[in-house]
């Protein structure tokens, strides 16, 4: 039997990633960015870790995803409780990772049609 992936081609697929840069639908942006399959947000305003603040997901929350990716750069960092409190209140889960694993990770839920949004912040150029 032959099979043939059937994707929804409206959806908002990572086709690639690279310091400074992350692919969606085949169009680079260069700046942190919000994804989800059915929408987007780029620029997103935190531009490093260090700029993450609480009311930078407000716009995640509001769309009440099951799972949140945060993609941190380069390397993994978690950060404050207070800053994802929120999201615990909700019930909504959170994965911490780098930013490149997040875009994996984001692909494969989107794939099993799971209700996931990566907030991506890019990884640093050498």
């Amino acid at each position: 039997m032959k099979m043939h992936l059937q994707r929804n081609s409206d959806a908002n697929l990572i086709t690639a990633y690279a310091p400074g840069s992350i692919t969606i639908n085949e169009h680079a942006h260069h700046s942190s960015l919000v994804v989800a399959p059915g929408w987007l947000v780029s620029p997103w305003a935190p531009a490093r870790f260090e700029d993450l603040q609480a009311a930078d997901f407000t716009v995640i929350l509001e769309h009440r995803p099951e799972v949140l990716l945060l993609g941190t750069g380069r390397r993994l960092r978690f950060p404050p409780a207070a800053t994802l409190a929120a999201f615990r209140e909700r019930q909504i889960g959170v994965e911490v990772m780098d930013t490149a694993a997040a875009c994996r990770t984001y692909n494969i839920l989107m794939g099993e049609d799971r209700e996931v949004i990566a907030a991506l912040l890019l990884i640093e150029t050498d």
